[in-house]
C-alpha cells in the first residue's frame, strides 16, 4: 500500500493531457494512459486524493482486457512499467501499475452503457414514462430492480463540466452509422453479459456499465477504462436487495459524505477526511480482489 496518493505526474519535457482523475501523454500513434489517485464527485475533483486507486482502477481494467482477449480487441499495448517508453520506463513511483500504453484510435463519440438493473438515471426516467432511452419496460420494476434482459442505453459525450445526455438507440445509428451502431450494441450487451455472470460468481453483482469504442484502422475496438468501479455499478450480493439504493464498490461513498456536508457541487473540492478516504480505497482494493482473485 502506498501512504501517499499521486495526485498529478510530471515528465520534463512531457506535459499531459490532465482529465479529471487521468494524466494522458501523447506518444504519436500511442498514448500512455495515467490513473492518478485524484478523485472527483458531482464532477468536482477533491482536494485530496486515494491512496492506490489509480493502480486498482488500472489493474482491474488490464484484468478484464486479459479475460476478454478472446471474445474482442482492445487498444492495450503494454501495462509493464518496465516495457514503456524511455523516460517512463525510468520513473516506477510515478507510472509502475497505474499505466498502461494503447494505441491511438479515432474513438466513438457515443458511450455505449448497457444495464442489467434499473439504477441512477435508469431509475429516474423509468419513474416517469417507464422507458429508459426508448425501450419500454414493464410496470412494476423497482428502484435497482434487476431487468428481464440487459438493454442497450447509450449516451453522447459531454464536454469537461458537463454531464452525458442519454439517447435512443435510433439517434446513436445516426451519429456512428448503423452498422457500427448495430456492431458496438451487439459487442456491448455480450461482453456485459460474460463479465455479469463471472462476477456473480464471485459475490458481485454487475449492475450496469459503459464501454468506449474507437476505429484501429477499419477495426472497431474495445478503448479506455473496462468493467471499473468507475464505470460501472457493482453491488455486493449478498447485500442485495431491491427497492433502495444499494451499497457499492464505487465512489458512492464519497458522493454520501458530500451529500451529508452539503457540498455544494461546486469548484473547488473539498478535503477528504481520513475515514472517507481509507473506507473508499478499501472498496476499490475488495473490488479488485474479489473480481481478479489476486491480492493487491
Amino acid at each position: 500500500m502506498s501512504n501517499q496518493a499521486v495526485l498529478q505526474t510530471k515528465v520534463a519535457g512531457h506535459e499531459p493531457i490532465r482529465g479529471k482523475v487521468r494524466d494522458i501523454y501523447d506518444l504519436g500513434d500511442k498514448l500512455l494512459l495515467v490513473a492518478s489517485d485524484r478523485i472527483s464527485a458531482f464532477d468536482v475533483i477533491m482536494a485530496n486524493g486515494i491512496p492506490d486507486k489509480g493502480a486498482l482502477l488500472t489493474q482491474i481494467s488490464a484484468f478484464w482486457f486479459e479475460w476478454l482477449g478472446d471474445a474482442v480487441k482492445n487498444h492495450v499495448i503494454t501495462t509493464k512499467v518496465a516495457e514503456l517508453p524511455e523516460p517512463f520506463c525510468d520513473m516506477p513511483e510515478q507510472f509502475d501499475r497505474r499505466s498502461m500504453l494503447v494505441k491511438k484510435t479515432k474513438v466513438m463519440p457515443v458511450e455505449c452503457v448497457v444495464r442489467g438493473y434499473l439504477a441512477g438515471s435508469g431509475w429516474k426516467e423509468y419513474q416517469q414514462s417507464q422507458t429508459v432511452c426508448g425501450h419500454k419496460l414493464p410496470a412494476g420494476i423497482q428502484q435497482c430492480g434487476k431487468l428481464p434482459e440487459p438493454i442497450f442505453t447509450p449516451a453522447t459525450k459531454a464536454e469537461l463540466g458537463e454531464h452525458d445526455e442519454n439517447i435512443d438507440f435510433d439517434r446513436a445509428a445516426k451519429i456512428l452509422g448503423t452498422d457500427a451502431a448495430n456492431y458496438v450494441r451487439e459487442k456491448s450487451i455480450d461482453i456485459y453479459r460474460r463479465a455479469a455472470e463471472y462476477a456473480a460468481q464471485r459475490g458481485i453483482i454487475l449492475a450496469d456499465t459503459k464501454f468506449e469504442w474507437g476505429y484501429d484502422g477499419d477495426d472497431i475496438i474495445l478503448i479506455d477504462e473496462i468493467l471499473t468501479p468507475d464505470s460501472s455499478r457493482f453491488w455486493p450480493a449478498d447485500k442485495y436487495q431491491p427497492g433502495r439504493d444499494q451499497e457499492s464498490y464505487d465512489k458512492q461513498f464519497v458522493r454520501n459524505y458530500l451529500e451529508s456536508i452539503n457540498f455544494n457541487k461546486q469548484p473547488p473540492g473539498v478535503e477528504l477526511p481520513e475515514n472517507v478516504v481509507n473506507g473508499t480505497r478499501q472498496r476499490y482494493v475488495e473490488a479488485y480482489e474479489k473480481l481478479s482473485g489476486r491480492k493487491f
